[in-house]
């Protein structure tokens, strides 16, 4: 393995867990939102559609690498029951945070987290570059969970307009940790997003199977379009223990 001085690391599955109940739970709090604010909708019809229509624009963005956002969901969701609500509305905005709140409230940090991230610190510059549609309630979770001030550079997609595993996010990531590529290890649980991803942008993945070795729900959302095995060969790693033998063993 090349000389690493610095290690990325994804968020979701990777760092942090989120109840299986968070997703259903979430919607729930969109339509209360919507509904507060003077907007019908029939609770069933609007999960159905809700679910199509996120489909269909996280597919977009895998494609093109551009980021989607839940807004144009909602709001794409909304037109077709006959609610002309555009995107840009208050009531819509209001909706993407009472989403939020739920996975605000059900995420927790992976054991050892915390402690991997403070040891590894002092050595290595730290960044997180996450996959994740509404940047603001990336950061409220990271700083809820005590975890902002363990990295050098935080990047969301959501900021950046582009998702994993499109080359500019990785490019933000080596300028922020001004880094070159080679010299970045990158930590991350999704083989098509992380692992994938890292390879083809020069960074050297190390595929994160915490999750799937345990057996624990993933976070909820669409995991299901995920690709079963990384395409190439990569470290494996199922806990913290195992990502602190890999860099001992790499000096």
């Amino acid at each position: 393995m090349k000389q690493i001085t610095a290690i990325g690391f994804d968020l979701f599955n990777t760092l942090i867990t989120v109840e299986a109940s968070a997703l259903d739970e979430a919607v729930q709090r969109l339509i209360d939102s919507l509904r507060s604010d003077g907007v019908p909708v029939d609770p069933d019809r609007f999960r159905e559609l809700h679910r199509d229509i996120a489909v269909q624009h996280v597919l977009q963005a895998r494609q093109d690498g551009r980021e989607t956002h839940n807004r144009f969901w909602i709001s794409q969701t909304l037109q077709q029951l006959g609610q002309h609500v555009q995107p840009e509305d208050i009531c819509i905005a209001k909706a993407v945070e009472a989403y939020f709140s739920a996975f605000l409230e059900n995420s927790a940090i992976i054991p050892e987290t915390t402690a991997m991230l403070q040891r590894l610190k002092g050595s290595y510059r730290l960044g997180l570059l996450s996959n994740f549609t509404h940047a603001p309630a990336a950061r409220s979770i990271l700083d809820n969970l005590e975890l902002t001030a363990c990295f050098d550079t935080l990047l969301i997609s959501g900021e950046l307009g582009y998702r994993k595993p499109h080359p500019r996010v990785f490019s933000a990531l080596a300028a922020s940790l001004e880094t070159e590529p080679g010299q970045i290890l990158y930590v991350g649980d999704d083989p098509r997003s992380d692992v994938a991803g890292a390879w083809q942008n020069g960074l050297t993945p190390v595929w994160m199977t915490y999750v799937r070795d345990r057996n624990i729900p993933q976070a909820p959302g669409l995991a299901s379009l995920q690709q079963e095995d990384p395409e190439h060969d990569c470290r494996r790693i199922s806990d913290w223990k195992d990502l602190l033998e890999l860099l001992d063993s790499s000096d």
